[in-house]
C-alpha cells in the first residue's frame, strides 16, 4: 500500500498525469536485439478536473491513442505517474487495479471491431457487470435495458447481434458498455472517426448529455478539430509524442502556437 500514497493535487483534479512515457522497443536481426525505441509518448504532463473535457489532438502517429491506452493501464507505462482520484494507477496491481478499472473506461474508435460479433447486445453491455460481479440475473437484465435506453437504443435490442446495427448504433452500444460500471473518467479514443458526418454530431451530443447527467470527465481524442472545439473545455496539442501546447479552446483556436 506504500505505493498508493495520496497525491498532492487539489480535490478538483480527477486525473493528474506526470512525465508519462511509453516507449516501444525496435528489434532487428535473427536474435531480435534491441537497437532503439519508438518514443510514442515522451514525457507528457497534464491535469483534468472533475467534470471537464480535455481535447487531445495531433496528426496520425503522434501518440494520442497510445496516451489514452497508457493512462488506462491497457499499455504499461515505461515511466511516469498517472494519478486517478488520488491513486497512482501505474503502481497498482491485482485486485486493487481491478477495482480501479470500475472508475475508468474507454470508448474505442472502431465500433465495428470493438464489439464481439458472437455476443448479443445484452451480453456485450452486461459483460462488465458480469466480470466485476456488480449485479447478476434479473437485476443485470434490468440494468442492461436501462443502459440501452440511456444511449437512445430500444431496450428490446438485447437479443440482437452487432451486425444488425448501423455504425452510429454500434457506437452507442460501446458507450452503454463504458457506462455500465458508473465510471468517473472515460477516454473517448476517436469515437466519431469511423462514423458518417451526419451521425458524428448525434454521438457528440449524446456524450455531452451523459456528461451533464452523470458528472463524467472525458479525455476526448480526435483529429476533427471542429468537433474537439465543440465538446472540449481545454485542448492539448500533441506532436511527436509530446504536448506542445495546452490551453483553453478559445485561445488554441484564436491564437495557436503550433501549426
Amino acid at each position: 500500500m506504500a505505493d498508493m500514497v495520496q497525491n498532492q493535487s487539489t480535490s478538483e483534479d480527477l486525473l493528474v498525469v506526470k512525465n508519462l512515457k511509453k516507449y516501444f522497443p525496435i528489434r532487428r536481426g535473427v536474435l531480435q536485439r534491441k537497437v532503439g525505441d519508438v518514443k510514442a509518448v515522451d514525457g507528457i504532463s497534464f491535469v483534468i478536473k472533475r467534470g471537464e473535457t480535455l481535447g487531445l489532438v495531433g496528426e496520425s502517429g503522434c501518440g494520442t491513442s497510445t496516451t489514452g491506452q497508457t493512462i488506462l493501464h491497457l499499455e504499461r507505462a515505461t515511466a511516469g505517474e498517472v494519478w486517478l482520484e488520488g491513486l497512482d494507477i501505474t503502481k497498482v496491481k491485482g485486485e486493487t487495479l481491478r477495482l480501479m478499472r470500475k472508475r475508468m473506461q474507454i470508448i474505442f474508435q472502431d465500433p465495428f471491431a470493438s464489439l464481439n460479433p458472437r455476443m448479443t447486445v445484452g451480453e456485450i453491455v452486461g459483460e462488465p457487470l458480469e466480470v466485476h460481479g456488480s449485479v447478476k440475473g434479473k437485476e443485470k437484465e434490468v440494468r442492461v435495458k436501462e443502459l440501452l435506453k440511456l444511449v437512445g437504443l430500444n431496450p428490446s435490442f438485447v437479443t440482437r447481434f452487432p451486425h444488425e446495427f448501423s455504425g452510429g448504433q454500434r457506437q452507442r452500444i460501446g458507450i452503454a458498455r463504458a457506462l455500465a460500471l458508473n465510471p468517473a473518467f472515460i477516454v473517448c479514443d476517436e469515437p466519431i472517426a469511423a462514423l458518417d458526418v451526419s451521425i458524428q454530431a448525434q454521438v457528440v451530443n449524446l456524450l455531452e448529455e451523459l456528461q451533464k447527467q452523470f458528472g463524467l470527465t472525458y479525455l476526448f481524442i480526435a483529429h476533427d478539430l471542429s468537433m474537439v472545439r465543440h465538446i472540449s473545455d481545454r485542448v492539448a496539442v500533441m506532436y511527436l509524442g509530446r504536448i506542445v501546447e495546452i490551453a483553453d479552446w478559445r485561445k488554441i483556436y484564436e491564437d495557436p502556437k503550433h501549426p
